[in-house]
């Protein structure tokens, strides 16, 4: 009993520190994009909290920091890209706004696929912004 125990703890903490976290430039969405059909199939809406990616799998969660300021948020991958050199990742313009200028228009990032207490989060939190009094609950 007390060998499952710790491997299962084990096996918990691998996969909690097995995720790669990649460095880059984002950009967000030009307003022309809105209602357009993403790579998903899903219409695109400004107020979502969505994102394209090369690689990572439609649905996945990921969480974008903006290494300048520390802003951190929460975004659903659901189209593909971002098309320009040397971007890592397109935000939605309600994510981008979250976490920095937008008048910027390209901002260094930290992408890593979210995975602390995803059960927890509530659905229309993917499709929303989170609430600042409850940024506090998901630990950024």
């Amino acid at each position: 009993m007390i060998i499952c125990f710790t491997l299962l703890q084990f096996n918990l903490h691998a996969q909690k520190t097995n995720t790669a976290v990649q460095i880059g430039k984002a950009s967000f969405y030009a307003d022309r994009f809105e209602g357009k059909r993403t790579a998903y199939g899903e219409r695109y809406h400004h107020k979502n909290y969505t994102a394209a990616h090369r690689s990572l799998p439609f649905g996945t969660l990921v969480k974008v920091v903006n290494l300048d300021n520390k802003k951190a948020v929460i975004v659903r991958i659901n189209d593909r890209g971002p098309y320009a050199k040397g971007r890592i990742i397109d935000l939605s313009k309600s994510a981008a706004k979250e976490i920095g200028n937008i008048n910027q228009g390209v901002f260094s990032v930290s992408v890593e696929v979210y995975q602390k207490d995803l059960d927890m989060i509530p659905i229309q939190y993917i499709f929303n912004p989170i609430p600042a009094k409850e940024q506090m609950l998901f630990g950024f």
